[in-house]
């Protein structure tokens, strides 16, 4: 994201644009707001006290299925950052080798890579396009056969043969009928890049991250400097596809990887989001031996990353010390108190998620962009059948789901999805045959699909 909309994002903005995707938890979308303004604000700072000012690390706490997840992603896609969720208990498990906590930082990497490449090939592709065009013209015209019934051609040469002057006519004329359209259909045989397996990909490009080397670019480099260049094959495609194919090949020859890899690491060190998922599951500082002793480790082992450390990575070394880190859990069993004094210090803003009502699902149900019943509605509708949600059939939904909650486990908004298939099940497996039709998933609907999972309590517990 440039600087100039980086400044109208406000906080008042940001919760405004997460009001549009996760229902209620004002407090947690004021936290996040903050704290991305507040990295926005450190960067308006002169050097010598830029460097002083610490991220305003969060910590969320709340039950699973009340949003936490969802606002930090929808936080990392309103401002272009790069973002990982990862869990925290993934590093407790015996025996796990080949990864380390800091394979959070490489991953953010390769996710900034993609990102600025992405953003890289955008600019350039213009110019790639208009390669691409001269190279499909190439094949046109090395193609043309006399008689072509498409293009005629004065053949003024030797034995009927074109003249270069004919030629050049030629490619004039194809160009004109590609910039058309007339030629989209065309058939044509181009040569692409084949994309054969990197050599990281070939050993799992874990088992080379940790040596901060990019092996697979070296291999490259070997192949180039043998002359072998990069494979190719030879493939018959309608020249609408060969120009999109051909432009992402010119786009990418134009983007530098250097400044990419550079653009990438500062992205992530002043940019970067790290949602750190389950931390509850890790917490506990009682002395023994067990699964304690693991999650203490597990705790250890990320402190270095969140209070500020260096990172070697295969595209250069990566600084910490400005990442962003969203912690969270439900913290029914253990406390944030059972965390590290050491951890606890570096999520200073704790914001509790409040447990989701019946009205919250009535409007989870109907407010978001994405809502469910938006989705379900989009999917049946390439069916050529139309659902029709009344009020009261979303209201029973809303029901429904905060009853099976309260009986069972409650797994917030998660829920919906349960009830929601239970309800539209038979329009989903019958939707071919039911075209040009219009179904009103109404109170009675509802009750009629799922209304006796919730009388049989035993069978409720396994279906919903």
């Amino acid at each position: 994201m440039n600087r100039s909309a980086e400044k109208d994002l406000t906080p008042a903005r940001i919760v405004e644009a997460l009001d549009r995707h996760v229902v209620g938890q004002r407090e947690a979308k004021r936290a996040v707001a903050v704290a991305i303004r507040s990295r926005w604000r450190r960067m308006q700072l002169g050097a010598d006290l830029r460097d002083e000012v610490v991220p305003k690390n969060i910590l969320l706490i709340g039950p699973t299925g009340v949003g936490k997840t969802e606002i930090a992603r929808r936080i990392a896609a309103l401002i272009d950052a790069p973002f990982i969720k990862v869990e925290a208990t993934k590093f407790t498990e015996v025996g796990y080798v080949g990864r380390d906590v800091d394979s959070i930082v490489r991953d953010l990497v390769e996710n900034a890579i993609t990102l600025v490449r992405e953003g890289a090939r955008v600019k350039v592709r213009t110019k790639a396009r208009e390669a691409a065009e001269e190279r499909v013209l190439s094949y046109l015209v090395t193609s043309w056969q006399p008689g072509d019934s498409e293009v005629e051609l004065f053949t003024n040469g030797p034995e009927g043969r074109p003249t270069m002057q004919d030629l050049a006519a030629l490619r004039v004329k194809l160009r004109e009928r590609l910039r058309a359209g007339a030629l989209s259909e065309r058939p044509v045989d181009v040569e692409v890049a084949s994309g054969g397996q990197a050599l990281g990909n070939i050993f799992g490009d874990q088992a080379f991250a940790q040596t901060g080397m990019d092996f697979g670019k070296i291999f490259e480099q070997l192949q180039k400097g043998r002359g072998s260049g990069a494979p190719t094959k030879t493939r018959r495609m309608s020249v609408k596809d060969a120009v999109e194919a051909l432009t992402e090949e010119e786009a990418e020859k134009l983007v530098d990887d250097q400044n990419v890899a550079t653009e990438a690491i500062e992205l992530v060190e002043n940019s970067a989001i790290v949602f750190l998922d389950e931390i509850d599951k890790v917490a506990g500082r009682q002395a023994g031996s067990g699964p304690d002793v693991s999650r203490e480790g597990v705790q250890r082992d990320l402190l270095p990353l969140i209070e500020g450390t260096t990172v070697t990575t295969r595209h250069g070394p990566v600084k910490t010390d400005h990442i962003l880190f969203i912690g969270a859990g439900a913290f029914h069993v253990s406390k944030p108190s059972d965390l590290l004094p050491e951890l606890q210090g570096r999520m200073p803003i704790r914001v509790r998620l409040n447990a989701l009502t019946e009205q919250d699902f009535v409007r989870i149900l109907t407010e978001p962009r994405g809502a469910l019943t938006r989705q379900y509605e989009a999917l049946m509708g390439t069916e050529g059948v139309r659902l029709a949600f009344t009020e009261d059939g979303v209201a029973e939904i809303a029901r429904v789901a905060a009853a099976a909650n309260l009986a069972h486990e409650n797994i917030g908004a998660r829920r919906l999805f349960t009830v929601l298939e239970r309800v539209v099940d038979e329009v989903s497996f019958a939707g071919p045959d039911l075209r040009g039709q219009t179904i009103s998933i109404d109170r009675a609907y509802v009750r009629a699909r799922v209304g006796d999972l919730l009388d049989d309590q035993d069978l409720g517990r396994y279906v919903l």
